[in-house]
């Protein structure tokens, strides 16, 4: 693995979701600057950087029980129309921000 993939991984963490996971990637300070401390949805769903478990069936009634290969197009739109588990994603990354800043206090403090 290389030390790019290595980063990107340690910014990762995983929300589970009762049956699948998603998996979230946290803001990079320079992300956050961007956004400028305003919370945009739409924009958050590009922390999303894989998913564990997920089916269509989670997506369409009926649809397939099979896991899925991670498309984040298709999980985008998918999020776009549940709002309790886009909710939860906006939470999490938001809170993964939080506590990366937190860390870097307390190592300044050191």
């Amino acid at each position: 693995m290389s030390l790019i993939d290595k980063l990107k991984k340690s910014r990762q963490s995983r929300l589970e979701c009762g049956g699948f996971a998603l998996i979230l990637r946290r803001p990079t300070d320079l992300e956050w600057f961007e956004m400028r401390g305003k919370v945009d949805a739409r924009k958050l769903l590009a922390f999303v950087d894989g998913w564990d478990g997920v089916t269509e069936g989670h997506m369409i009634v009926g649809g397939d029980p099979h896991p899925l290969p991670f498309d984040a197009q298709v999980c985008a739109a998918w999020l776009e129309d549940e709002p309790e588990l886009m909710g939860r994603v906006v939470d999490a990354v938001m809170k993964s921000y939080q506590a990366h800043q937190e860390r870097r206090e307390q190592d300044s403090k050191n």
